[in-house]
C-alpha cells in the first residue's frame, strides 16, 4: 500500500485548496478529498498507468483537475521512492488497460466511494 501523509502536509493541502482553510469541516473535506484522489491514483497504478495517463483518466473520467492529481502523484513519490522508482523501471505497455476498460473501473470506484459513503451517513 501507498503511503500519503496529510498530517505532515496539512498546511500545504489547505493552502493548495484555499479560503475556507481556517475551518476545520474545510481542512476535513480536503483531506477526505485527497485522499480519494490518492486512492484513484493506486487503481490508475494497478493498471499500470503512468502519471500523464492517470492524470488524463482522472480528468476525463472523474472530472478531477490534472493539478490536483499531478501534485498527490508528486507527495506519493517523496513518500515512497523506492516504489516508484521500481514501478517507473517495471513500465511495459502491454500490461496498461484500454480506455474504455478505464473509464468502467473508474466509475465503479466512485459509485462504491459513494454508496459507502451513504451507508455511512
Amino acid at each position: 500500500m501507498i503511503y500519503f501523509s496529510t498530517t505532515n502536509n496539512k498546511f500545504s493541502i489547505l493552502l493548495f485548496f484555499g479560503s475556507a482553510a481556517s475551518s476545520f469541516m474545510a481542512a476535513d473535506s480536503s483531506a477526505s478529498y485527497i485522499h480519494m484522489v490518492q486512492h484513484l491514483i493506486e487503481k490508475c497504478l494497478i493498471f499500470h498507468m503512468t502519471k500523464e495517463e492517470c492524470m488524463e483518466a482522472l480528468r476525463k473520467h472523474a472530472n478531477i483537475e490534472s493539478v490536483i492529481t499531478s501534485t498527490v502523484w508528486n507527495e506519493l513519490e517523496k513518500e515512497n521512492k523506492e516504489f516508484f522508482e521500481a514501478y517507473s523501471q517495471s513500465h511495459n505497455k502491454a500490461d496498461r488497460t484500454s480506455d474504455s476498460q478505464t473509464h468502467k473501473m473508474i466509475e465503479k470506484i466512485i459509485l462504491d466511494q459513494q454508496r459507502s459513503r451513504d451507508s455511512d451517513g
